[in-house]
């Protein structure tokens, strides 16, 4: 289990759920990050834009066009502000 900013455990499944496999690593999505520290996706970019010296080198990185519309793909029929749907 995990624990998130107030202290409750986060069951390890549901962290499971949220992991995607992409370029060979494993990876969380920023908007499922933030869901999980309860902040918006907005809020957490801009904290680790701020702070990028205390993340290692790969921490982060953006899709390419292709691998955005496989992602999109796999998601169906987005619900509006559940994912992304342009990279930014």
């Amino acid at each position: 289990m995990t624990e998130n900013n107030d202290n409750t455990l986060i069951p390890d499944e549901i962290i499971m759920n949220q992991i995607y496999y992409i370029r060979g690593h494993k990876v969380m999505l920023d908007t499922d990050l933030a869901a999980l520290y309860e902040v918006e996706t907005k809020q957490l970019k801009r904290q680790v834009k701020r702070n990028i010296d205390r993340f290692p080198e790969d921490f982060m990185f953006e899709l390419g066009n292709e691998e955005q519309k496989i992602l999109r793909s796999q998601f169906g029929t987005l619900r509006h502000g559940e994912h992304s749907k342009y990279n930014i």
